[in-house]
């Protein structure tokens, strides 16, 4: 049951070299009797399982960090890079979608995205190719655990700028002022949190970076500054928040990189109850988690509106890590609680 857990993890590939893993996963998906599989024009492997006009797509992400770990067995447990983040999770959509089989009136759609670990290049080309009816996003969050919701995140660089002055002047220096900027965001920060019980509810501000600079008429400050989204702030809510809160003249808010709105998933759907009872039926008592992280699921569950829900054996703990693992006998179960929660979901 682990040969395509390993045989996938055994593929290198650290965002922007992933193409020999995607080339392997679509040759493994028509080994195991894919009606269809190949590679989409964002470089995704894709695997395609039924014919019925009801859809549901099980979205994983074949690329990982960098930083290559032997991949090896050792006492029931597989350590290589991937083998939880999020290798695990993909290979188990993998296996079970090809158990399960085709079902009357569904499809199944198993897709390994490209860039996940970047800028999510894979995902956003797939939001705009399918209208799923359920849509399952693959991260890793134990067997036994359902991820109903995860953050979103705003990145921005605010900078200071102010004319030269002599150091004697005792005048407010762009340095000054800029860490003036980031005690009131900060301040404005605390003071949104303060009656939040639910970290998932709460704006999580981190300052990433700080540098400065001037020449002979000019001094500037910049700060990094990032946030984890709750679901009652948007990205744009929080430019807003940013600029009013550091609003001087001279300073100017510069919104960077990919703004993504977290996503809560809800608990009352058809798709939650068929893996409340996939978890069941593998001798589990379920559980949900709301992550402080981001996933492809931000990407998708916007655009495609359909039930949603985050799935994946291995420990979150672990991503990232040196020492990354996936117990084997976690992973099994996890593709017993999938092909189960399929069955129902599709019955």
């Amino acid at each position: 049951m682990s040969e395509t857990l390993i045989g996938l993890v055994s593929q290198y590939s650290p965002s922007g070299q992933e193409r020999g893993a995607v080339e392997w996963l679509v040759a493994r998906m028509k080994s195991l009797g894919y009606d269809d599989a190949f590679i989409d024009e964002a470089g995704n492997a894709v695997g395609v399982m039924g014919k019925g006009a009801r859809q549901v797509v099980l979205l994983g992400h074949i690329d990982t960090v960098a930083g290559e770990i032997l991949v090896r067995v050792d006492d029931g447990v597989l350590y290589g890079r991937g083998s939880a983040d999020a290798k695990g999770p993909l290979a188990c959509f993998v296996d079970a979608v090809a158990k399960v089989g085709a079902k009357d009136d569904w499809q199944f759609v198993v897709i390994g995205a490209v860039e996940e670990e970047r800028d999510s290049e894979g995902a956003r080309f797939v939001a705009t190719q399918y209208k799923p009816d359920f849509a399952i996003i693959g991260e890793p969050n134990q067997w036994d655990r359902v991820a109903l919701g995860y953050k979103g995140s705003a990145w921005a660089n605010v900078t200071v700028k102010r004319g030269q002055v002599h150091s004697a002047s005792g005048e407010v220096t762009a340095a000054e002022a800029a860490v003036d900027a980031w005690l009131k965001v900060k301040a404005y920060v605390d003071s949104f949190n303060a009656e939040k019980q639910k970290v998932f509810d709460k704006l999580l501000l981190t300052l990433r970076g700080m540098d400065s600079d001037s020449n002979d008429f000019d001094q500037w400050a910049r700060l990094k500054v990032g946030v984890r989204l709750p679901v009652s702030v948007s990205p744009s809510d929080w430019y807003e928040i940013l600029n009013m809160v550091t609003h001087e003249p001279q300073t100017q808010v510069e919104p960077i990189g990919f703004a993504i709105p977290a996503w809560d998933c809800g608990k009352n759907t058809p798709l939650v109850r068929a893996f409340l009872s996939g978890i069941r039926s593998q001798g589990g008592e379920p559980r949900f988690v709301y992550k402080t992280g981001t996933a492809d699921l931000n990407i998708v569950a916007p655009v495609w509106k359909c039930p949603a829900l985050v799935y994946g054996p291995g420990d979150s703990a672990l991503d990232h890590t040196p020492n990354e693992h996936i117990n084997l006998e976690d992973y099994q179960k996890a593709v017993g609680v999938l092909c189960a929660a399929l069955i129902k979901l599709t019955a």
